[in-house]
């Protein structure tokens, strides 16, 4: 039997600046009893999800989202399909409200297939949905999605941004391991995942020991977590988690940004540092690879102690304060050596 996996810590009626400075900025997972507790939507979500469905027409743009279908029998896990050449889902592209509608209709069935609308931008398909129900933590620029489907398991991924995730209807269990776990999690293909993020090819569920034994490791490093409507979650950046939606009928709402308070900044990926470091750099010799660990380590994740103060200030370039025009020019330069690589 697997042994119980603890709690992640948790917080209720904490202002906005305390969640700012003891939460967000801690970089720890928490709790965040009741936060959205006040919205409309939420109050809308306690008394039905076909009252919810209405509340979300009275918004749809009729824009189409991407929604993704999982056959019955793989029970709701979003995964690869058996021979690891595509996927178990197919995928569609419908108005919000229609995607609802098809879940209200699944929720008579003793077996349903999995439905969702997943990471839709509220902006496009529910403009004015977040007028009525606002996060004041961070800032207002910070563009809202909506996740919402049935009875759906998405495998342990990461993102890369700062996110807080807010329960609008149903329920979510999240199981989060912290990043240093990546080599017990058994991540899959980094360029070929099912949701775009590479994933834990272990069933929380069911673990196959036998195959993935160093996942007993990732489990003792784990936290877990229910939220019900009006609660929400704050995951760091590149913290691993594990997301059941628990009812025939599920609503979040989520938030990413980059920072550390909330504000609005650049969406550059590290993501694209990591396979571009994979591609130049580990094919490289031992010693070659360990010059280059020294080099990254002095620039990108040292103390950067002894890294400009030689250096004219006027002349600090991207060592230095990179500003909007800076970063887009060398965009450009990485982009036209791309290109001409062969």
């Amino acid at each position: 039997m697997q042994q119980a996996i603890p709690p992640i810590r948790e917080f209720t009626k904490l202002d906005d600046d305390a969640i700012r400075h003891e939460v967000i900025a801690s970089e720890r997972p928490c709790v965040l009893r009741g936060l959205v507790s006040g919205w409309p939507a939420v109050a809308v979500g306690r008394r039905s999800p076909v009252a919810v469905v209405e509340y979300l027409r009275r918004f749809d743009s009729g824009s189409p989202v991407d929604a993704i279908m999982t056959p019955p029998e793989v029970e709701g896990r979003v995964f690869y399909d058996e021979t690891m050449t595509g996927f178990n889902f197919v995928r569609n592209r419908l108005p919000i409200t229609a995607i609802a509608e098809q879940v209200l209709r699944y929720a008579a069935f003793a077996r349903p297939p999995a439905v969702a609308a997943q990471s839709a931008l509220i902006r496009d398909c529910l403009p004015g949905f977040s007028a009525e129900n606002a996060l004041t933590v961070i800032d207002g620029a910070i563009l809202p999605r909506i996740w919402l489907g049935n009875a759906i398991t998405t495998p342990a991924h990461l993102d890369e941004w700062n996110n807080i995730g807010c329960v609008v209807s149903g329920r979510r269990r999240f199981t989060l391991f912290p990043p240093e776990q990546i080599a017990n999690l058994y991540i899959g293909p980094l360029d070929f995942a099912p949701t775009g993020a590479p994933m834990s090819l272990v069933s929380l569920r069911e673990p196959d020991f036998r195959r993935f034994p160093k996942f007993r490791e990732a489990l003792a490093a784990a936290l877990t977590a229910e939220l019900g409507p009006g609660d929400a979650l704050f995951i760091p950046p590149l913290w691993w988690h594990h997301v059941e939606s628990l009812e025939p009928f599920n609503v979040l709402v989520n938030y990413w940004w980059r920072g550390s308070v909330g504000a609005a900044t650049a969406t550059d990926s590290a993501f694209d540092s990591l396979i571009h470091s994979i591609l130049n750099l580990r094919s490289l010799p031992p010693a070659t690879r360990e010059a280059w660990r020294a080099i990254f380590d002095h620039y990108v994740f040292g103390a950067q102690v002894g890294v400009t103060e030689h250096i004219p200030e006027h002349r600090h370039g991207i060592l230095g304060k990179v500003s909007a025009a800076d970063a887009a020019r060398l965009r450009a330069y990485l982009a036209e050596r791309l290109q001409t690589w062969k």
